[in-house]
């Protein structure tokens, strides 16, 4: 085996290694905005486990949607979720308020389990911001599909601001 073919292989290796656990397994996002304040922050930097709810296929039109090994997401979980369609582009923060099989309704920034809206329709989720005045969440966009939930806010790997600071 030549010299540097020694090298190189293992190198690759691990960068296939580290882009397959980065794109299936675990991912960090930085938040922008402060629809979750204060308990996540502009500029803070999350650990999301991209498997917490099931392995995403998305397909990209080849194969269908679907999740290996799926699991519910249980109300309380903080979750990062795309828009259907790219109706707003980017990624977006928000804690479940209601699963399937739940009813909402709001009466004003307060959300009512059960009330009015149906989450009973399969897989679709009620999600909404911690901060209530400028929340990208369902009190805006309605319920959000399943398939739209990326994974599940572990933990934040980094602060960028004092946590005592207003």
């Amino acid at each position: 085996m030549s010299d540097w073919l020694k090298y190189v292989i293992p190198v690759a290796s691990a960068m296939v290694l580290m882009l397959a656990v980065r794109t299936l397994v675990v991912s960090t996002h930085r938040v922008t905005g402060d629809a979750l304040a204060p308990l996540y922050q502009d500029g803070d930097l999350l650990l999301v486990n991209r498997c917490s709810y099931g392995l995403r296929i998305e397909g990209r039109g080849l194969l269908p949607y679907s999740r290996l090994l799926k699991q519910p997401v249980k109300r309380g979980d903080v979750v990062l979720f795309s828009l259907p369609g790219d109706s707003i582009p980017g990624l977006f923060i928000a804690r479940c308020a209601a699963t399937p099989g739940d009813t909402v309704s709001t009466a004003g920034n307060t959300i009512i389990v059960p009330g009015l809206v149906n989450c009973s329709t399969m897989d679709y989720y009620w999600l909404e911001a911690i901060n209530k005045t400028n929340p990208v969440d369902s009190r805006h966009l309605g319920l959000i599909p399943e398939k739209a939930i990326i994974g599940q806010v572990v933990d934040v790997l980094y602060h960028t601001k004092s946590r005592n600071t207003p």
